[in-house]
């Protein structure tokens, strides 16, 4: 049997400004949610961003190339139902940040460690006052309870849409000072992932790369950096 396959049934999308922000229609029809929500958008920016991807599709549609839309649709059916549940789960990560747990050895690589995270645990403890604990190994590090609220009221100011960008910056590199770090434009998504892999980039140094491994960081690099967009396309006017 021939497995279904969504076909393009419009001629062009285009952004039209509604109450509460914009939305893309596909022939004058306004876009909705998978699960049948309005799908408003909150910049011009990300409208016309997914307005460009529904023009984009030839004649079957592949939502794989559509970034944007499936951010905007989990930021509106996943998130604003649990937005304080979500902006929880991701200030947890401070009191586990990837930054605060450092190899025992070898020199080069706990060197690698200082160089560069330390600047970051710096520009957070300055930005949000919080100063995080370092320890080595895989014995759990206590955390002040001061920077770890004050880390988590700067994820609490954070919008639906943002947050959905802010989730993939944080858990993808295991570090909420990491995906702080890009949304306040201290680093880029690519800077942060290579700092995010300083322990996998040793090992590969010193034993290989197979090309499934390979595979999986290309893919979280490029979520990383589409994380990085669609939280531009959330601050932009």
């Amino acid at each position: 049997m021939t497995e279904w396959k969504a076909k393009r049934f419009w001629t062009r999308a285009e952004v039209t400004e509604v109450e509460g922000g914009y939305q893309v229609a596909l022939d004058g029809k306004p876009l909705n949610t998978p699960g049948k929500l309005p799908l408003i958008l909150p910049t011009c920016p990300m409208a016309d961003a997914i307005s460009a991807e529904w023009n984009a599709q030839e004649a079957e549609i592949k939502p794989l190339t559509m970034p944007n839309t499936r951010s905007a649709n989990s930021a509106i059916e996943r998130v604003v139902p649990q937005l304080r549940e979500v902006a929880a789960m991701l200030a947890a990560y401070g009191e586990t940040d990837l930054l605060c747990y450092r190899a025992e050895g070898p020199a080069e690589l706990t060197q690698r460690h200082i160089a560069g995270w330390d600047p970051l645990l710096d520009w957070a403890a300055e930005r949000y006052d919080a100063r995080l604990n370092v320890g080595a190994g895989i014995v759990p590090v206590d955390q002040p309870p001061q920077a770890v609220a004050n880390l988590a009221d700067a994820v609490a100011g954070t919008d639906a849409f943002s947050m959905v960008a802010l989730h993939d910056l944080v858990t993808l590199t295991g570090s909420l000072v990491l995906g702080l770090a890009v949304t306040e434009r201290r680093l880029n998504a690519k800077n942060a992932y290579e700092l995010s892999r300083i322990d996998e980039d040793w090992q590969i140094e010193q034993w290989g790369e197979d090309e499934e491994a390979k595979a999986a960081a290309a893919a979280k690099e490029a979520q990383l950096l589409h994380a990085e967009a669609f939280w531009d396309l959330c601050c932009a006017k």
